[in-house]
């Protein structure tokens, strides 16, 4: 346990697929772990961990009151979600985060840490982009989670602290599983067509195991109460080529089958390299798993997937059911 005397924390969207993997993790360092969560994507936390589900809008002060942390993993989570729905988007990604972070400083809670993106960058030239550096991005979702940001800083000051992580693109097994993400989706096309099918091979991406960015929010909890600030969260950058060769190898090591490429160039305007100097240097955050680590790690949990197509995988396809 950390000695900035943080002990109760409460996880807002903490049954999803970030939240499936760090929800345990807290609980095994001895934090007290609440989860306020809707359940559009189901259940998938261990057995006993405390739940309150309901619509985040809808979370008073009271309900906030006693706990020391309040993560922030709610919202639409990837640009498909936000360009289906925009004001949606804009709602649950700027306005939500905001409001809770008002919230939370009136219950007295300490520290505020904010699921932000890389997405904030949009498309930048040649250059390894630190937190300084401007952001550009001229889609919703990205947008979006830019204007959550400043929200939650706004309120910030010595007595609320607020840290807010841009992810890479993030990949790897949860229990509340998603095939639609970079790595996640080229392992899950090796295994069902024997192909690997690419965009376009020369945009960057900052890469991030899942398992690695659990460690980024572990680290932000448990940094001494006077650290604030927004922190680049990755294990390294890489074209989408690169991604889709190393997937190919570990796929082909691991099952003996050969995949192939198929390459489709189509123009992209996202494209970025971040540098992540800031949070090892402040957080100590130091990532371990490689793509390769990844891949093995998906193909290690493949009995528990059943149908690679099965909706509840894929964000967009469940974000369409909903009703509002």
């Amino acid at each position: 346990m950390a000695d900035n005397g943080i002990k109760k924390i409460l996880v807002g969207g903490g049954a999803g697929y970030i939240g499936s993997v760090l929800v345990p993790v807290l609980l095994e360092d001895g934090y007290d772990v609440t989860v306020v969560d809707f359940l559009w994507f189901g259940n998938h936390l261990p057995k006993g961990v405390k739940i309150i589900q309901q619509d985040l809008f809808n979370l008073a002060k009271e309900q906030m009151e006693g706990f020391d942390v309040f993560i922030f993993l709610a919202g639409l989570s990837n640009d498909p979600m936000a360009e289906f729905s925009p004001s949606k988007n804009f709602i649950h990604n700027a306005a939500l985060p905001a409001y809770l972070a008002y919230v939370a400083k009136q219950a007295g809670v300490r520290r505020y840490v904010y699921a932000s993106s890389c997405s904030v960058y949009g498309y930048t030239e040649d250059n390894l982009y630190d937190e300084e550096s401007p952001v550009t991005c001229g889609y919703p979702y990205g947008i979006s989670k830019l204007q959550g940001e400043r929200g939650v800083f706004q309120i910030q000051d010595d007595k609320f602290s607020v840290i807010a992580l841009r992810q890479g693109t993030i990949s790897g097994y949860s229990p509340r599983m998603r095939f639609d993400l970079i790595v996640n989706t080229m392992f899950k096309t090796a295994m069902t067509t024997g192909k690997i099918i690419i965009n376009n091979p020369s945009i960057w991406r900052p890469i991030c195991d899942l398992r690695d960015i659990v460690s980024g929010y572990v680290r932000s909890v448990q940094a001494d109460l006077s650290v604030n600030g927004v922190f680049n969260i990755a294990a390294g950058n890489y074209t989408v080529g690169e991604v889709a060769d190393l997937v190919k190898m570990q796929v082909e090591k691991l099952t003996g089958t050969k995949i192939h490429l198929e390459i489709k160039n189509i123009k992209d305007f996202r494209n970025y390299k971040v540098s992540t100097e800031k949070a090892e240097m402040t957080l100590g955050f130091r990532p371990v798993f490689s793509i390769l680590d990844t891949v093995a790690e998906l193909y290690e949990h493949k009995s528990l997937y059943g149908d690679f197509e099965n909706d509840n995988f894929y964000n967009i396809r469940t974000f369409k059911k909903i009703e509002w």
